[in-house]
C-alpha cells in the first residue's frame, strides 16, 4: 500500500536523549529471532554471533528518530545488513576494494549507494554511525560521511512490516556468513 507521509524532518530541532545499550555483552537479552525457536544468535567472548543459516533478530524495543551506533566485523565473504525501525537495511558486505552499488557497505539496499567507499577489509573492526528522523538518513562509515540527509522513499528488503509511520525494532540479518557485533547502541533523538 502507499507509504504514509512523515512530516518529522532533520533540521537541527532534535537532540539526544539517554543511550540504550541494545547489546550488554553478555546475552541476546532484548531480542527475538524472526523465526521463532531459530536458536541463530548467541553470545561468546563479549561478542554477539550468528550460527550459520540464523534467522534475523530483531530488538524487542521500538524506536523512531535516533542515531544508532553498531562497532561489527565479519569474515570474508559474508553478507548482512542493519534494519532501522525493522524497515530499512544499511548493507554490511564484504566488499573491500569493489565499486559501490546498491547493495554494496553502507549502501541504503537497493535505494541509495553510499556517496564513497569507506569500509575495511573482512576480519578488521567495522564502525557505522546513522542518524534517522522521519525518512532522512545521515550515516558515518568509519569515520566517512557515506549518506547526508538521503529521503529514504519507503522500505527496503529486511522489512518487517510495512507500518512506516510507526517506531519499529532494530535488525540484524544472519544467514549470509559470519558477521560478530561488540557494540549496539541507540541514542534516542528528542525534540529541542
Amino acid at each position: 500500500y502507499r507509504a504514509p507521509v512523515i512530516k518529522d524532518v532533520d533540521d537541527g530541532s532534535w537532540v539526544e536523549g539517554k543511550p540504550v545499550a541494545l547489546f550488554n555483552g553478555k546475552t541476546t537479552e532484548g531480542w527475538r529471532q524472526v523465526v521463532a525457536g531459530d536458536p541463530g544468535w548467541y553470545v561468546e567472548n563479549g561478542l554477539m554471533k550468528n550460527r550459520p543459516k540464523a534467522s534475523d533478530a530483531v530488538s524487542e524495543a521500538k524506536f523512531w528518530n535516533f542515531i544508532l551506533r553498531a562497532e561489527y566485523r565479519y569474515e570474508k565473504g559474508s553478507n548482512s545488513g542493519i534494519a532501522l525501525r525493522g524497515r530499512y537495511e544499511i548493507q554490511i558486505i564484504d566488499d573491500y576494494g569493489k565499486d559501490i552499488g546498491l547493495h554494496a557497505s553502507g549502501g541504503l539496499y537497493s535505494r541509495h549507494r553510499a556517496s564513497t567507499p569507506a569500509v575495511k577489509p573482512a576480519g578488521e573492526w567495522q564502525k557505522l554511525e546513522v542518524r534517522l528522523v522521519g525518512r532522512q538518513l545521515t550515516a558515518w562509515m568509519n569515520g566517512v560521511k557515506i549518506h547526508d540527509k538521503r529521503i529514504i522513499a519507503g522500505a527496503t528488503a529486511m522489512a518487517i512490516d510495512a507500518d512506516e509511520d510507526k517506531p519499529g525494532p532494530i535488525g540484524i540479518q544472519g544467514d549470509h556468513g559470519l558477521v560478530e557485533f561488540r557494540k549496539l547502541e541507540i541514542v534516542p533523538l528528542v525534540k529541542r
